[in-house]
Parts: structure tokens; C-alpha cells; sequence
């Protein structure tokens, strides 16, 4: 109590006393808590702006910033934080009063300081979330005094306290606003979202606020490119030998912007409307991270694997299997070539996944079947390839599932690929594969549905040894054997 008496004496009369009246306080330090307390209610946040009171705590920050004192500090930032939070006249005070430029030079004080200070940089980010949300004036007084260099400053302190009010500030004053949002795509602006995402993948947290602004520039927007090339390790970027480049291709941070849009994705999923860039980026990502990844060694776990390719193969199909389970109902209004799963089927997504699994090595239950020798059976293990995660088969088999919903063209295209019994043959258990079965059914439910030519050539089958897929009932069929020349016909139930 010594200090905040000392402090009181070195802060001009004309700044305290109207707190110690608005507050009916003694001291500047019971003042500000009871303040703070009055200005969590809606009521008394209106009654402290018939006050004024913004304005002697706005001078006391001043005050402040040459006066060593964080306790005082925290409180007259978490009292402008409580007022600017919906009420529009102490929004616009806070504007009209230099609060902008205030809030910035505490900020840089910090940032600046020596080890820095994550609770004022969170009730800084805190305060000016509220303001921005008051409007293009408030907004553009944050982005003029913040962008760039605030912000970027900012965004390098790695800590998850201050990155998703930080989120929260940038995606408020970009909303509706393109200049804004192009001048944050600018080769700088960039470095901003690239140290968020660090920092969001150093401190391991996917808060809201990141969320709602990586799914407005990866999803909607056609940033995605830009931002996850940014993200390339050293090594890549400066020209290395090749071998190194191949070694260091992806990296962690890769991996954690991916696995985050495929949770927006998975939460979200008939919500969130997504560019036709952004499927075609994850396309060329898959096709790329496919000849990087190890598939000779047995799949140790799922997502994530802490490895970085194979989590990066791992939520890129993840990905796509939930931007086609949205069946192009919702893609981006900057889109104007329609459905975004025909769009990936005409850049050969179905023939490139067909290919994926022909490489893999059966189903074991599937090759217990078809193991004829044990020289047949050394042949199939070591000339084909494991999943390099647990699930990988499965997702593969979803996706294919997905983009067959009512679409004849895409049965078709599975069909001319000889794709139909490599489907039937997923449709069972497997132990790397949780849910393979489930998927594989659905799949085959949507190559034959409305398809009489499919539906044919089950029918027409040749079933070998006990390859047998009784789950064709669920779908509302039944296969009958001719027990002579083994021949199937497909009847509906």
C-alpha cells in the first residue's frame, strides 16, 4: 500500500480525484477495483459513461507508462477493457481521446521490455477487440496505429494468452473491409499469420478467435496458398540440395495449420464455405506429400503421428473428404465454376485415390483369402504398401464414398477404373482402419444407387475363394451364387 500512496502522489491530482469521487474511494488502488467491479454490468458501464470516468483512466495509463507500476496498470487496462465492452459511448471516447495511440505505446513499452508482460499484451488486445467491434471508425483507428508492425511484434510473443485476442482484433477490423484484408495478404502482412500460426503450434491451442480467422482466409478467401507456403522450413526456401529439400519438405507447422482447417471443417461442415483454390491446393498438397512418405513401415498410430509428412497426408485427406461430403452445396461466392467435387473429380481425384489403394497391400482379412502359397504371399507383402497411419485406408475409401453420392458420372468414372471390386473388398473390418468397414459400405451404397450399369457388374462377378461382402443386404440387395460356375447375380431384396 506504501507504492500505490507513493504512486498517488506522483500522479496529478486532476486524474485521481474524479476516480476517487465516481468510485466513493479513498485511494486510487480501492477506487480502481470497485470500479472495475461496477463496470461488469451492462448498467454500470452506462453509468460511469454519464461520468466520464474513461477519460482520467485513459490520462492514468499515460501516466503510467513513465511511472513503473504494473499493478496499477493491470487495473486501469482490465477497468478500459470492462468499459469499451459494448458501450458505444465509451467506444467512441476511447477513440476520440487517443486511446489507439495510448494502448500502443503500453504495448510497445512491453513488447520492447525484456521478457515480455502477457497479461498487459492480453487486456491491451482485449480492450481493442472491444472497441473494433464498435465499428469501420473504431476499426480503422486500431488497424492505422497497429498494422504492421505492432501487430507483427505481437504475434512473435509465443504465448496463447495474447495470440487469440490478437486473432480476435486482426479478423474484427478485416470483416467486410478488402482493403484491409489485401493489405494483410501483402508479402509483409503475410509474416503476421505466419508468427500466429507459430505461435498458435508452439503454445498447442486452437482457440475460436484463430479459428474464425484462419477459416475466413484458408476457406472462404484464396490466401491459403500464400500463408502454408510461408510456412516452408529454411532449408526449402534457400535452394538446398534436393535430398535435404525432400527430407525437410513439410514441417510441424504444416501439419498444425492443416489439422486445424480440418477441425473448422469437421465442426463446421454445412457452415463453412470453402474457394475452389483452397481444395485444389490441398489436391496438389496430397499428390506432392504422396511421394515424400514412407509406406514400408507398419502404422504405429492415428492422426497425429508427430510426424510430420504423414500428418500432413493425414489431414490433407481428412480435408477432402469433408469438402466433398458437403457435396459442393456451400463453396465460396468468389466461385463461379460451380460444384467444387466435380471440379476436384476433372483433376483426376478419383483416378489418384483408385491408384492409392491398388498400392496398399489388401485388408488382412482380405489377404488371408487370397493367399494361395507362401511364395505368393512373401510376393504381396513386400511389393505392396502399408498405410502410413492408422485410418489411412479408410479415409481414402471416404472420400471416394463422398464424391459418389449422387453423382452417375463420378459411379461411372469408379466403374471405368475397375474401381467397384476394389470398393467391395473395403468393406470389412481391419484393424488399422477403424470404421473401414462402415465407410466401405457407405461407398459402395453410393456407386450403385440409381446405377443399373454398377449394379451390373456386381451382379456379374466372379466371387473368388471366400471374398464374400454380405454387407451388400444393408443395402438392400443380395448377391446369389450359382453353385456350379460360382457366377453372382445381384437381386434386390
Amino acid at each position: 500500500m506504501d507504492d500505490g500512496k507513493s504512486l498517488e502522489l506522483c500522479v496529478p491530482n486532476y486524474i485521481v480525484e474524479p476516480l476517487l469521487v465516481a468510485s466513493n474511494s479513498s485511494t486510487l488502488d480501492k477506487a480502481l477495483v470497485r470500479l472495475i467491479e461496477i463496470s461488469k454490468a451492462p448498467d454500470g458501464r452506462s453509468e460511469l459513461a454519464s461520468k466520464n470516468v474513461l477519460v482520467p483512466i485513459l490520462k492514468l495509463c499515460q501516466s503510467l507508462c513513465s511511472l513503473p507500476s504494473r499493478h496499477f496498470l493491470l487495473l486501469s487496462l482490465k477497468l478500459l477493457r470492462n468499459l469499451c465492452a459494448g458501450e458505444i459511448d465509451n467506444q467512441n471516447l476511447f477513440i476520440e481521446q487517443n486511446g489507439v495511440g495510448i494502448v500502443s505505446s503500453i504495448v510497445n513499452s512491453v513488447v520492447l521490455a525484456s521478457g515480455s508482460d502477457y497479461e498487459i499484451i492480453l487486456l491491451s488486445m482485449q480492450l481493442l477487440g472491444n472497441v473494433s467491434l464498435a465499428g469501420e471508425e473504431h476499426q480503422l483507428a486500431v488497424w492505422r496505429h497497429f498494422f504492421l508492425l505492432e501487430f507483427l511484434k505481437i504475434a512473435k510473443v509465443r504465448s496463447k494468452e495474447t495470440c487469440d485476442p490478437l486473432c480476435m482484433v486482426i479478423y474484427t477490423c478485416c470483416e467486410g473491409n478488402d482493403e484491409r484484408l489485401i493489405e494483410l495478404f501483402t508479402d509483409q502482412g503475410l509474416h503476421i499469420l505466419v508468427e500466429i500460426i507459430r505461435t498458435a503450434a508452439v503454445a498447442g491451442f486452437k482457440e475460436d478467435w484463430l479459428k474464425l480467422l484462419l477459416s475466413r482466409i484458408c476457406l472462404d478467401k484464396s490466401y491459403f496458398s500464400p500463408v502454408f507456403s510461408k510456412l516452408f522450413p529454411v532449408s526449402t526456401a534457400e535452394n538446398c540440395d534436393d535430398d535435404i529439400s525432400r527430407d525437410n519438405h513439410y514441417g510441424g507447422e504444416h501439419a498444425f495449420l492443416l489439422s486445424i482447417l480440418s477441425e473448422i471443417l469437421n465442426e463446421r461442415i454445412m457452415d463453412v464455405t470453402v474457394s475452389n483454390d483452397f481444395a485444389l491446393s490441398i489436391l496438389g498438397i496430397l499428390r506432392n506429400v504422396v511421394g515424400i512418405v514412407d509406406f514400408t513401415e507398419t502404422p504405429k498410430s492415428g492422426l497425429p503421428t508427430g510426424l510430420a509428412d504423414v500428418d500432413v497426408l493425414g489431414y490433407s485427406l481428412t480435408i477432402l473428404r469433408d469438402v466433398c461430403a458437403c457435396g459442393g452445396a456451400k463453396w465460396s461466392k468468389e466461385d463461379v465454376s460451380g460444384d467444387i467435387v466435380d471440379m476436384l473429380v476433372s483433376f483426376g481425384l478419383i483416378e489418384f485415390l483408385l491408384s492409392l489403394l491398388r498400392d496398399l497391400e489388401p485388408p488382412l482379412i482380405i489377404r488371408k483369402t487370397m493367399r494361395q502359397s507362401e511364395n505368393q504371399e512373401a510376393t504381396t507383402s513386400s511389393s505392396s504398401k502399408r498405410c502410413p497411419y492408422k485410418g489411412f485406408r479408410r479415409d481414402v475409401v471416404a472420400i471416394i464414398g463422398n464424391c459418389g453420392y449422387s453423382r452417375k458420372h463420378v459411379q461411372n468414372k469408379i466403374r471405368e477404373q475397375d474401381g467397384i471390386l476394389l470398393l467391395l473388398q473395403h468393406c470389412v473390418i481391419d484393424e488399422d482402419n477403424p470404421f473401414l468397414r462402415e465407410w466401405g459400405i457407405w461407398s459402395v451404397r453410393n456407386i450403385l444407387e440409381g446405377n443399373r450399369e454398377n449394379q451390373q457388374v456386381i451382379a456379374n462377378l466372379e466371387l473368388r475363394g471366400s471374398v464374400d461382402v454380405p454387407e451388400i443386404t444393408q443395402l438392400g440387395l443380395r448377391v446369389e451364387v450359382d453353385p456350379e460356375t460360382r457366377r453372382a447375380k445381384l437381386v434386390n431384396v
